[in-house]
């Protein structure tokens, strides 16, 4: 496998690879770019089917924290963890301690935090080994929340933008994936009046946003076809690809999950299909914005800075209809400017 070959690979600054026998412990760091700052990214823990796989979900996401942060006006660069292996059967303290212990050896050049597998708890394990860690229990705590509220706010964004409405009642949602982010979503949009359309993997997941929210739940591979003017992607990445796209009824997608776009071609697609796509790491920066606040933590103070995805994500679709560039063309580009002026 020759890594600097890959397409996901964006002129990274230092890839990670990470074994420890004894705890069972098979982990990626990727660290994509530091002139804002530290590489600040989460850890994600998933039973990938190829280490190829895991380290490509760990360039692809490692970028998008860049663009990410550089969006959100982060003094922080971008990267990401991945352990390779199954959140249900092998967590243990040993293997998240091993972890703690590689991001201890890059010296505050990676700070992590939980995403996709990984709760506050198994931080703090990890915290027990290194103290470059973000989002724990007793600071700014779990960011889902405040990633779902962000979300929120840029559908609002959106909807403003493509419908001319300032409100989302009777508008319906589709929302795919209702985790801790996706559930908190769906209140959101519940408590002003918008209908929605679930589905999730998980059984549990969708008989408590149906029996909370009076929301109506179809199969997973029927709720690209619904009838909704959102549809909001909240659980992995490459869901708009060359087999979706096609079905998809909705106007807007704005929606949680990361790499939503399977390939950046996606973006020309939905611009020629009418569909405004919100730029997933504009959007989905809710969580990182709250664990920024860290030291000293108000919750106001970071849910004010989350506003501001609002007007962030409105001059990305300003820009776009003034040029007749994609969504997510308009916003690398934004990114990469704003690095780029950090470096000089």
């Amino acid at each position: 496998m020759a890594v600097f070959n890959l397409r996901a690979y964006d002129d990274h600054e230092q890839i990670v690879f990470c074994r420890d026998v004894d705890s069972g412990l098979k982990a990626i760091i990727c660290i994509h770019n530091t002139n804002l700052g530290p590489a600040v990214g989460g850890c994600r823990m998933w039973d990938y089917n190829s280490d190829e796989g895991a380290l490509i979900d760990a360039l692809r996401l490692s970028r998008g924290m860049t663009y990410k942060n550089a969006m959100a006006g982060l003094q922080m660069g971008g990267g990401k963890s991945v352990i390779i292996g199954n959140s249900k059967t092998m967590k243990s303290e040993e293997l998240f301690r091993a972890f703690g212990r590689f991001v201890e050896k890059l010296s505050g050049k990676y700070i992590t935090a939980e995403d996709v597998g990984i709760n506050p708890s198994d931080m703090a394990i990890v915290n027990k080994e290194t103290n470059y860690v973000l989002g724990l229990e007793g600071k700014s705590g779990d960011p889902s929340p405040v990633t779902a509220y962000g979300v929120y706010k840029g559908i609002k964004a959106a909807v403003k933008h493509k419908l001319g409405r300032d409100d989302l009642d009777g508008l319906k949602v589709a929302v795919q994936g209702l985790g801790h982010v996706g559930y908190y979503l769906c209140k959101h949009l519940n408590d002003e009046g918008a209908k929605l359309v679930v589905t999730d993997i998980n059984k549990e997941n969708v008989d408590r946003v149906v029996n909370e929210f009076g929301a109506t739940a179809v199969d997973v591979n029927e709720i690209y076809s619904q009838d909704v003017d959102v549809y909001a992607p909240c659980a992995l990445g490459a869901t708009i690809n060359d087999t979706t796209i096609p079905h998809i009824k909705a106007s807007i997608i704005a929606g949680a999950a990361n790499n939503q776009l399977a390939e950046d071609r996606h973006g020309d697609i939905l611009l020629s299909k009418g569909i405004l796509y919100a730029p997933d790491y504009v959007i989905n920066a809710g969580g990182i914005i709250n664990v920024s606040f860290e030291e000293n933590y108000n919750r106001d103070t970071a849910l004010k800075k989350v506003d501001e995805i609002y007007g962030t994500l409105t001059e990305v679709f300003e820009a776009s209809k003034l040029s007749g560039r994609p969504t997510n063309v308009i916003a690398d580009e934004l990114a990469r400017q704003r690095v780029a002026a950090a470096k000089k």
